[in-house]
């Protein structure tokens, strides 16, 4: 599978990440073979978050036997010093293992948080104070949010190494700066800092529940998730295309094989089929950007 560099960290991520959050789904003996799949098309990057279930305690064991060959990417949605500290432990104490290699601002949504997380007392102070003592090798942040305050997150962290946000043909058919992640990644590569796209695979935004209960819901998504291969397969390579460095999977396990084929597979695409596939998107609802607490 094709690796790219992330930004300042100098990791070649493969061009597919692994969300492990496609494990709270599964029980252990199933979330075991599903990291043994995923190593098998050479995927070296996972990202799992203490938010996404029991996920951290199901990729543990794997993890722990295969740490050296997997970067991994953990998050904190605290935003102050005292509170980042605490749940770096216990994520480091839940998966079982020592150092984590990218440790990440969770969520960020509001300017307010910004100023919170930069200040003296923030949660970025834990993080550096972590680095220093190796407990964590890189630090980033994510954000489903405002494209502007990512830009404006990038141009304020000197430290900051990789952002994390949506990049689809929906947003991208979106001609507005509220949906101009475009923009992001931008500025992110004239930063050098890593970029990890995620939505790559939102179609839109589930019904509302008056017309389909969230349990009859046929994917573990908080959005509507493309689902044919071959639309999963244009909606990898659309993402990819873009120049970021890695895609995130979805949530769904049962999508999981049909990233990894497509990321396998991935050979480029080229600008024509790119717009074809951004008209394509332009009338659909986009399900970012959106506050994360889903």
């Amino acid at each position: 599978m094709e690796t790219r560099t992330l930004g300042a960290t100098g990791h070649e991520s493969t061009v597919l990440t692994f969300g492990t959050i496609a494990l709270k789904w599964l029980e252990q003996e199933g979330a075991n073979q599903m990291v043994e799949h995923v190593l098998d098309y050479g995927v070296n990057h996972f990202d799992v978050a203490p938010m996404y279930g029991d996920a951290e305690l199901k990729l543990g064991p794997k993890l722990r036997q295969y740490r050296e060959d997997i970067f991994l990417g953990c998050k904190t949605q605290e935003r102050g010093y005292e509170g980042a500290r605490r749940k770096l432990a216990l994520s480091l104490n839940r998966m079982g293992i020592e150092t984590i290699d990218l440790y990440q601002v969770h969520g960020l949504e509001y300017e307010h948080e910004l100023d919170e997380i930069t200040a003296d007392d923030g949660a970025l102070s834990a993080f550096r104070e972590a680095k220093d003592e190796g407990l964590v090798d890189h630090l980033g942040l994510t954000s489903h949010g405002d494209p502007a305050l990512i830009k404006a997150a990038i141009e304020r962290i000197d430290d900051l190494e990789t952002v994390m946000f949506p990049l689809n043909p929906v947003v991208a058919a979106k001609d507005d700066a509220e949906h101009d992640y475009e923009g992001v990644l931008e500025l992110a590569e004239e930063h050098d800092v890593g970029t990890l796209g995620i939505k790559a695979f939102a179609k839109g935004s589930w019904p509302p529940a008056s017309e389909r209960y969230e349990e009859d819901r046929p994917f573990a998504n908080w959005y509507e998730p493309v689902s044919r291969p071959d639309e999963i397969r244009e909606r990898f390579d659309f993402a990819a295309a873009q120049g970021l460095t890695t895609v995130v999977s979805s949530g769904d396990p049962k999508l999981v094989s049909m990233m990894l084929d497509a990321a396998d597979r991935y050979d480029g695409m080229d600008e024509a089929t790119q717009r074809s596939v951004v008209e394509a998107a332009r009338h659909d609802d986009s399900p970012v950007p959106e506050q994360l607490h889903h």
